[in-house]
């Protein structure tokens, strides 16, 4: 399993293929759903810049500072493949980058290919693993930028542990343009590792380090106490608030600082110095974010400053410590007996596996492009990207997401049509863009009650905003043809009200 034969140092490539396509069948793929809801219509209107004419910003406020939705949307654009497809093949893609940079750090951590390979592995089985209260895992099962984020930050960090700094600065830049923030952690770590290397305690830079890296991010941010519905946006996302954490989500922040302190005091056979390092190291940086994000949440006039989410540097320390720790349990417990790798790998795969089923009930474990599957909202959601135009705009529960079945799939990424603003994934967009509240809060009230609605509130919803199409339980309102009617769903289309007001809205947006 883990022989010295060269044919494994030469043909690493085959494993790590071999290793993403077993993680892809246990952790699942969804589209469009949670996150992802935010980055897939960003990289759709970069394939076609026809999608999406009303309440884009919604979505390409993130997308102005990240290369990704270009970078996966003109791939579909000059392969002109389905975009789906593309996707679909970006997340496998990402995760092969990831398992291949996981490998390159492996070898300079570790001396023999079981704990290389174990390392790789590990993390490979863990992906779905939550990362203490962030509302982050390692790697999502869908697409969004910090998809390709975290293998560019693991290759930044393994390109400076194996002392090629022009690589790793390459690297990083590359991040900077996929995901600015997830950079900052991992240059943030680069300079704890360069200041161990010249024997200067890391803990001198205490949480100085990040906070200086920190508010170096774009100047979109507001420091400025929010008011209205920017406050009330914020404070929709508990998980910023690490005084909101459960107990056991502090478990996931205090349990891998004590086992990677034992790891730097206590070196564990076959490792080297640079794994002595890296654990070394990876105990005050996580502590200097945690104080750090201390800091940020109990004084009220720091409050905004919770959007900058300094905890979020743990989802880089979760890669690495399950790349350490993969690769201790390969070096102590797996060795070359075959039997030891399926009685570890099996059950973890089948844990997470049936955890991913649990998390997405209503739908196919792998929702292959172009394939309907059971689901009825998604159903509904590619009837409508068949059959309505281009330019149409939806309006549907703003709480549609967490409605029983729908399974968190987002309307804008499968269904590729304009919708008014939703209160749960558009909210976290107004928690760090404030300038979206007004907008978001007036469509949001505007659909209230809507399990309550009848002809005259469509009606009237249609006179303020470009509603021409909406989604709704059955059985519909009579007054509107309904060409859609399936499950629990009906699609209907709302006549043409007063066009001025309307038009003259959609101008302004």
């Amino acid at each position: 399993m883990c022989s010295s034969d060269l044919r494994i140092t030469r043909r690493p490539v085959l494993r790590l293929l071999a290793l993403t396509i077993l993680a892809v069948f246990v952790h699942g793929y969804h589209l469009g759903v949670d996150d992802a809801e935010i980055y897939i219509p960003a990289i759709k209107r970069a394939a076609d810049p026809t999608l999406y004419p009303f309440a884009a910003e919604f979505f390409m406020f993130h997308a102005h500072l990240s290369f990704f939705p270009n970078l996966v949307g003109g791939s579909a654009r000059f392969s002109r493949l389905p975009v789906d497809l593309v996707i679909f093949l970006w997340h496998g893609g990402c995760i092969f980058l990831l398992l291949l940079a996981s490998w390159r750090l492996a070898r300079v951590c570790f001396e023999s290919q079981c704990a290389r390979w174990s390392a790789v592995a590990l993390l490979a089985g863990a992906l779905s693993v939550p990362v203490a209260g962030t509302a982050l895992v390692i790697m999502d099962p869908y697409v969004t930028a910090r998809s390709l984020s975290t293998p560019a930050g693991m290759f930044a960090i393994a390109g400076y542990a194996s002392g090629r700094w022009k690589r790793a600065a390459a690297w990083l830049v590359f991040t900077a343009l996929i995901h600015p923030q997830m950079m900052l952690y991992a240059a943030v770590l680069i300079g704890f590792l360069e200041l161990a290397r010249r024997r200067r305690p890391p803990e001198d830079a205490g949480p100085g380090l990040g906070m200086a890296c920190l508010i170096s991010l774009p100047g979109v941010f507001d420091f400025q106490p929010p008011r209205g519905a920017a406050r009330e946006a914020l404070f929709s996302r508990t998980y910023f608030f690490v005084s909101n954490w459960a107990w056991y989500e502090w478990v996931g922040v205090v349990a891998p600082l004590a086992l990677l302190g034992w790891f730097a005091a206590h070196p564990p056979r076959g490792t080297t110095p640079v794994f002595r390092r890296l654990a070394g190291v990876l105990v005050p940086f996580g502590l200097s974010f945690t104080l750090l994000a201390l800091l940020l949440t109990f004084p009220e006039r720091l409050e905004n400053a919770t959007r900058l989410q300094p905890m979020r540097s743990f989802h880089l320390l979760y890669v690495i410590f399950f790349v350490l720790l993969g690769g201790l349990v390969g070096e102590y417990l797996l060795r070359a007996r075959g039997w030891h790798w399926l009685a570890l790998f099996a059950p973890l795969a089948g844990c997470m596996w049936l955890i991913q089923l649990a998390a997405y009930p209503a739908s196919l474990h792998i929702e292959w492009p172009g394939a309907a599957g059971p689901n009825g909202w998604t159903r509904a959601f590619l009837w409508i990207r068949g059959h309505t135009p281009k330019d149409a705009v939806f309006a549907l529960d703003p709480d549609y997401m967490l409605l029983p079945g729908a399974d968190e799939h987002g309307f804008r990424a499968i269904a590729e049509r304009s919708a008014l603003a939703d209160r749960v994934k558009d909210s976290g967009a107004v928690s760090l863009f404030p300038q979206l509240a007004d907008d978001w809060k007036s469509e949001v009230q505007a659909q209230e009650g809507w399990e309550h609605f009848g002809p005259r509130d469509f009606e009237r919803l249609a006179r303020h905003y470009p509603v021409t199409w909406i989604v709704t339980r059955r059985p519909p309102p009579a007054a509107f043809p309904c060409p859609y009617q399936q499950g629990e769903l009906a699609v209907c289309r709302i006549e043409e009200a007063d066009p001025q007001p309307r038009a003259a809205l959609s101008a302004a947006r």
